[in-house]
């Protein structure tokens, strides 16, 4: 099927990009942080926790996109805000529906670059795909996010800010405790590695998980790395949200050609940080993602492969089908193929659900995305936006 062209739609969503106009963002701040703003803007140092606390939850439980709604904080300092500061969320430059209810939002941040955020919709949930940098750098080769070179990271707004947006398109705000959100889990799988731009993941992941806030679950979080060893402990000390692992491979020899990581750090060191996680246990366990590759890695010996390899870790293998791009090198593995490599891990004693595709119609899939931002990297980069 023919992905459906992005046509923008009319939203009622703020359309400038964060830091327009050259003001600072709000959003994606710490709660320390955001104390010291408000500082700058007058208030009594005594008075600003408070301030900042009645801010915070204007911002990220009452979704308001302008100061002058914080009907609780004085005029006068509802101006001085918004002489310094904004609310901007990133610019929606076009939405598409699939027709299974997926959502895709292309979006515009700060320096004209581009990324996509994906909304899935399912009966017991409802999970936000978020990007983490503007292309990618691990050139992964069955992903098409791995064709588009890095431009940036994102900023911690940029990423709070495509949860922000996303809630705005869906009416997703002042839901009362007995209503099911529509956001309710959010997983860093979109463009980027994630650990390769940790600092500002972290910190938009502690704002989404407090509690007078967006108020995300960390268990209602996932990160997935394609493997940089020497933060994946990190993730757990200091983020605390779910790990998944873009593994795809159960030798050297092929991970070095799906993902090229490899080379740095291998099949060994990684499994060596996930049995040292610190959150690892079996509550709390590892996901393996695994996509289906026909002929490359989807034989029976890669499954039992597969299992030796994970023993020990508590854990999960989410096999993933492939899902095609324009120019793709790979095919996906016949549906009998995934079931029988299924069945070898399910009998290891491992979960072994199949991902079904979502989102195929508007290339809204796992590994499908990719933005038109190569055409201002070199722009972003000149405006000062490098990473």
């Amino acid at each position: 099927m023919h992905a459906a062209p992005i046509v923008p739609e009319a939203l009622a969503l703020p359309r400038r990009a964060p830091e327009a106009d050259g003001l600072r963002s709000l959003i994606g701040l710490a709660r320390p942080a955001l104390v010291a703003a408000l500082v700058e803007t007058g208030v009594a140092p005594e008075k600003a926790p408070m301030r900042a606390d009645q801010v915070w939850t204007w911002i990220y439980h009452r979704g308001v996109r302008d100061f002058a709604a914080m009907s609780n904080l004085g005029k006068d300092l509802r101006a001085r805000l918004a002489e310094r500061f904004t609310l901007e969320r990133p610019e929606v430059v076009a939405r598409q529906v699939s027709e299974d209810g997926t959502r895709k939002y292309l979006l515009r941040v700060a320096g004209g670059g581009e990324v996509e955020t994906v909304y899935i919709p399912e009966s017991d949930r409802g999970t936000l795909c978020v990007s983490s940098q503007i292309g990618c750098t691990l050139t992964c080769s069955f992903c098409h996010t791995g064709t588009q070179r890095l431009v940036r990271n994102l900023t911690a707004a940029e990423i709070v800010g495509q949860i922000l947006v996303a809630r705005d398109d869906l009416g997703d705000w002042g839901r009362t405790p007995v209503e099911k959100r529509l956001v309710s889990n959010v997983v860093l799988m979109g463009m980027g590695e994630p650990l390769y731009n940790f600092d500002a993941v972290r910190d938009a992941m502690l704002v989404a998980m407090d509690g007078a806030g967006l108020a995300l679950s960390r268990r209602r979080i996932t990160l997935s790395t394609s493997g940089v060893v020497p933060e994946i402990a990190r993730v757990g000390e200091e983020i605390g949200c779910l790990l998944a692992i873009s593994f795809h491979a159960t030798t050297d020899e092929v991970r070095d050609k799906l993902v090229p990581i490899n080379r740095k750090w291998n099949i060994a060191a990684l499994l060596d940080s996930c049995r040292a996680y610190p959150r690892l246990s079996n509550a709390e366990r590892i996901t393996f993602e695994y996509v289906m590759l026909k002929g490359v890695n989807d034989s029976d010996a890669d499954a039992r492969r597969l299992v030796k390899l994970i023993a020990g870790i508590p854990a999960k293998i989410n096999l993933i089908p492939f899902n095609p791009w324009p120019g793709a090198p790979y095919e996906r593995s016949d549906p009998d193929r995934i079931e029988a490599f299924g069945r070898i891990v399910n009998r290891a004693g491992y979960a072994s659900p199949v991902r079904t595709p979502r989102g195929e119609d508007i290339m809204a899939a796992c590994g499908q995305l990719k933005s038109a931002s190569e055409r201002v990297r070199r722009a972003t980069t000149a405006a000062g936006y490098g990473a």
